[in-house]
């Protein structure tokens, strides 16, 4: 498991001299002092990390790229990334997404991010809801993979570390800038876009 701390490149440097909140308090040393209780983000694969073989033609996982989606928001948050698994949603079983639901058990921070598949997330969801914890756990995923540049799984992540942040407890599924409760939720396959049951 790895925890996250934002390290910018020198040109993407911040001064920090100039990040003073009215009380005259450092945000770097603020992000520091909450650092006991980070996000748990748990990576499960999906379009979200899948790259381009060129040997192979195909859309295959190598590793995460979330440490560089973090990068890349400048994001000031104190996270843990764990890898728990990576596949494709499609391939999920029922023991998959019972192993989710127990990490997220296991958990010992009440914030938590799942990345994951489209194509099942949901299921995946409804599995994590039976467990009726006091914890803010959203899913969210990419239509596109994040290597291809116009993906939107970069806009994806930072909506949900925002609504992790604010959300009441409970299972949320965010995508493109909406969030739905686990029960009220389908993915529209024609339109590749998730939406409210009707």
């Amino acid at each position: 498991m790895e925890r996250f701390s934002t390290q910018y490149p020198r040109k993407y440097q911040y001064d920090k001299t100039n990040l003073i909140d009215s009380l005259g308090h450092s945000a770097f040393n603020k992000r520091i002092k909450t650092s006991n209780n980070p996000i748990k983000i748990i990576v499960t694969g999906g379009t979200f990390d899948k790259e381009y073989d060129e040997l192979t033609g195909r859309l295959e996982f190598k590793h995460t790229h979330l440490p560089e989606i973090l990068r890349l928001g400048r994001s000031m948050l104190d996270v843990s990334i764990q890898t728990l698994m990576m596949i494709d949603s499609l391939q999920m079983t029922e023991s998959d997404r019972e192993q989710i639901k127990s990490e997220c058990i296991r958990c010992e921070t009440n914030q938590i991010i799942i990345t994951h598949g489209t194509d099942t997330m949901v299921e995946t969801a409804s599995v994590i809801a039976t467990a009726n914890l006091a914890k803010t756990i959203i899913i969210t995923g990419a239509m596109i993979p994040y290597p291809f540049g116009s993906s939107d799984g970069l806009f994806n992540m930072g909506c949900a570390l925002a609504l992790v942040q604010t959300l009441p407890n409970g299972v949320y599924i965010a995508m493109n800038g909406r969030h739905f409760l686990w029960n009220n939720v389908r993915k529209n396959r024609e339109l590749g876009v998730f939406e409210e049951r009707e």
